[in-house]
This record gives structure tokens, C-alpha cells and sequence, in this order.
């Protein structure tokens, strides 16, 4: 069965003029991709997929090889910071003139576009990189407006010019596992009530963090890592699964390990020849 769904696929790209099926995956990047690979012994967070592992066999004897590779990080607040790592980021910030703020809910629109501008500057040259349009990013900001907690949403700026921002948001797969997948008729009223009392909820997921390419390399990224570190445990969050990041991302993947993260997910997206 899997085969024939596959193959369906593949002809529907064919005679589109396509050479290469791509997946899994949504529309874009931008959303949830890749088959697990590692960590199926805890349930996904918010915006990231759980496929069991046979899925790979289906892929893989169907004749589908790896393109990329995912890492999604954990990090708790039990575990301890470098103290070098904290001099650095410490320095950085008073070297750089650089301010770290909280995204204002009250300005909402206007910090969707600095959003915007830094994700496209940011992650324009990344493998799979596909630019948000004006009306997707929209979309997206009216879908995660009711979850995001500005106490771990954060800019960096120089001057009062945006350079850089970091998104973590509530881990609400956390209230939905308890809805055991039904929302009528009454988990709608248990989602909103959970949400309420959303200190039931004490993981996040750090989703995006970039910084537009003339200030990359100066340890800006560990600033605000660390600034969604501190500022979590004080609003009720305790660990955080930071990433997707490319398996070929290595300085990032080294900022993260230097910050203490373990490697906790991979997922992966596969490549078929047509």
C-alpha cells in the first residue's frame, strides 16, 4: 500500500516536469517535516511530527535515500551552564552595543514584520529555504497570537534595528496529550480551561532563532539562548527542545552543545530520483 501511494506521487510530479520527489514534508520548511529518526521514547512537541519507525523501511526499500538530516536539542534547567560560555555572552552584549528585548504583544503587526525581515535575511542561503510571503507570515501570526508567551519570544537589536530574534513557544502538546485527540465535543473547553491554568504546561519549544548574516559569528546566538535559559524556569517553563537545525548547521549545533543541549530528535527527509 505505502508503494502505491508513493507511486502515485511520483507520477503526479513526473509529468509536472519535476526530477526529484522530496519528503515528508508540508508546503515548505516552514512547517512540520521529516520521518523521526531518533527519540521515540517521548511524544513530539508543538510544530514537530512523530512518525513510528517502520515508516523509514517504507521509504528506504521503495528506494528513497537521505537528503538531510534534522537535530532538535533538550535542554533543562538542571543542567548547568559553562561559566565561559556565560563570560562570553556577557561580553558580547556590552562589546556589541546590542540590546535583548521581549517581543510586545501590543505591537503585534509591527513585530511580525521585523520577523519577517530577519527570517528571510537569516535563513536565505540555508538547504531548503523557502522565503515567507507577506500572507503566510500573517497567517502564522493569527494561528500562534493565542499561545505566544512574550517572556520567551525575544529580539536583539543594534541601534533600535532588529539583527536578530529567537521564538520559543509553549509546549501545548502537553494539554492536547491529555485531550486524548478530541476536541468535540467538550475538549475545546478543556484546551481553553488547561490554557488558563497553563502552568501545566513546563516545556517549550525553541522554533526559530536567527540573525541576519553581518552579525553571525559573534556569539549573538548564545545571548539569546541564554536569555530564553534564564527567562523560562521564572516564567514556569523547565526544559526546552531547541531546534530543527541542520545536521550541516555545525556552528549552531556547536553553540547549542557548548550551552550543555544533548542531541534528544532527529527527523529526516528523504530525496527519490523520478
Amino acid at each position: 500500500m505505502a508503494s502505491r501511494l508513493f507511486d502515485a506521487a511520483a507520477e503526479f510530479l513526473r509529468v509536472r516536469g519535476m526530477d526529484t520527489m522530496r519528503g515528508p514534508c508540508n508546503f515548505s520548511t516552514n512547517d512540520e517535516i521529516g520521518f523521526l529518526v531518533k527519540g521515540y521514547d517521548s511524544p513530539a512537541t508543538i510544530m514537530n511530527t512523530y512518525t513510528p519507525e517502520y515508516y523509514l523501511e517504507l521509504a528506504e526499500r521503495y528506494g528513497m535515500k537521505k537528503a538531510m538530516d534534522l537535530y532538535g536539542y533538550y535542554l533543562d534547567d538542571t543542567m548547568p551552564i559553562a561559566e565561559r560560555v556565560v563570560k562570553v555572552a556577557e561580553k558580547v552584549q556590552h562589546r556589541e552595543d546590542l540590546v535583548i528585548r521581549k517581543l510586545n504583544l501590543k505591537k503585534l503587526r509591527e513585530e511580525v514584520e521585523k520577523v519577517k525581515y530577519i527570517y528571510n535575511k537569516a535563513w536565505e542561503k540555508n538547504w531548503g529555504f523557502v522565503p515567507l510571503t507577506d500572507e503566510e507570515i500573517d497567517h502564522m501570526a493569527d494561528d500562534l497570537k493565542m499561545i505566544i508567551d512574550p517572556n520567551i519570544a525575544f529580539f536583539a537589536e543594534v541601534k533600535g534595528n532588529p539583527i536578530g530574534f529567537s521564538l520559543s513557544l509553549p509546549n501545548m502538546n502537553e494539554i492536547l496529550i491529555k485531550l486524548d485527540g478530541r476536541l468535540l465535543p467538550t475538549g475545546i473547553f478543556k484546551l481553553l480551561y488547561y490554557m488558563k491554568i497553563h502552568r501545566i504546561v513546563k516545556g517549550v519549544r525553541t522554533l526559530i532563532m536567527g540573525l541576519i548574516p553581518e552579525y553571525r559569528g559573534r556569539g549573538i546566538d548564545n545571548l539569546l539562548y541564554l536569555e530564553t535559559i534564564r527567562q523560562g524556569p521564572l516564567h514556569g517553563y523547565h526544559w526546552s527542545e531547541m531546534g530543527w537545525i541542520l545536521e550541516t548547521n555545525f556552528k549552531m549545533n556547536r553553540a547549542i552543545e557548548a550551552l550543555g543541549g544533548r542531541l534528544h530528535k532527529v527527523y529526516r527527509i528523504y530525496d527519490y530520483a523520478l
